[in-house]
């Protein structure tokens, strides 16, 4: 597919940003009376169920061997300590406090970039990542101030997924988005299973077993198919517009994650919150924009240097 028919990839990244907090809305419903292991453990079994069958039946390579199997292996651990860090952070906080907070990874990015991949990071970007970092920590400390070490929780959340979009860059070219999120889903059950059954043994609260009601059964299955809904329409997204593109539109998720805390929960950043998250916008707004304009030279240098 080629990138050009950037309103259906907006449409469809207009998609992601409603699903995405809609999900995180519906695990914060369902709060502790389901144990977030079993949450977890549902949300990606239903990934695979949907998307297993996807893969067989559109004819997909889904055989993963050598670097890229442990690196997708790694990946799947990383998703789902993101995942279960980010139920629990939103027991403790507010939705829109918790995805504002989390939306510190571009700025987690931009440093792995620079000192793990050893990419070229300037002046202005690293004084936006301070200016967002700043943004975030008003953001964190209305809340830190009423519960704790748990307002860091979303902080957790983006530095994880920073490093798991990191090795999605790694083996990106290598694996079909559809199959890797399928065989994720597969992985991410055979990991959960035996945690399941020590922590149930063991008495570990988060890792018990409980049989959830009729309407928390509705929750789960709505919480996985929104889920992987949602990282589907991100990944179909990005066949039809640039990520350069589609990374801005990332930050209607806070809006979105503020009307529905409100509607829902009856929660509404305070002032001092409120601050932080316009702070936290611009300065993340500005890295991504800032990276288009540098991949835009970059595309212009080699263009100019290209033989004739």
């Amino acid at each position: 597919m080629t990138q050009d028919r950037p309103i259906i990839g907006i449409t469809l990244m207009l998609g992601f940003c409603l699903l995405a907090p809609l999900s995180d809305a519906i695990a914060k419903a369902l709060g502790t009376g389901v144990p977030i292991g079993q949450v977890v453990m549902i949300r990606f079994a239903l990934q695979a169920l949907i998307l297993v069958p996807l893969v067989w039946w559109s004819g997909r390579i889904w055989r993963m061997q050598g670097r890229v199997f442990w690196l997708v292996l790694l990946r799947t651990v990383l998703h789902i300590l993101g995942i279960a860090t980010m139920f629990t952070a939103l027991t403790y906080l507010p939705l829109a406090d918790a995805v504002a907070i989390a939306f510190v990874m571009p700025f987690f990015m931009l440093i792995l970039g620079k000192f793990v991949l050893n990419e070229e990071v300037g002046a202005r970007r690293m004084i936006a990542c301070s200016v967002g970092f700043f943004g975030t920590l008003l953001v964190v400390q209305p809340s830190f101030v009423t519960i704790g070490w748990p307002a860091f929780l979303p902080v957790l959340v983006a530095a994880n997924f920073s490093l798991f979009m990191l090795i999605t860059r790694q083996i990106a070219k290598q694996t079909d988005p559809i199959s890797l999120q399928a065989v994720s889903g597969i992985m991410a059950i055979f990991i959960m299973t035996p945690l399941l059954a020590l922590g149930h043994q063991w008495g570990m609260p988060a890792l018990e077993i409980a049989m959830p009601d009729s309407q928390q059964w509705a929750m789960l299955v709505a919480l996985g198919v929104l889920g992987t809904a949602a990282h589907l329409l991100m990944t179909w997204s990005l066949r039809f517009a640039p990520s350069a593109t589609l990374a801005p539109m990332q930050y209607l998720e806070i809006p979105f994650a503020t009307l529905l805390g409100l509607l829902i929960f009856g929660e509404f950043p305070n002032l001092l919150a409120c601050i932080g998250i316009a702070i936290t916008i611009i300065a993340g707004l500005y890295v991504i924009l800032r990276e288009r304009a540098i991949a835009r030279n970059l595309a212009a240098q080699e263009l100019i240097q290209a033989p004739a």
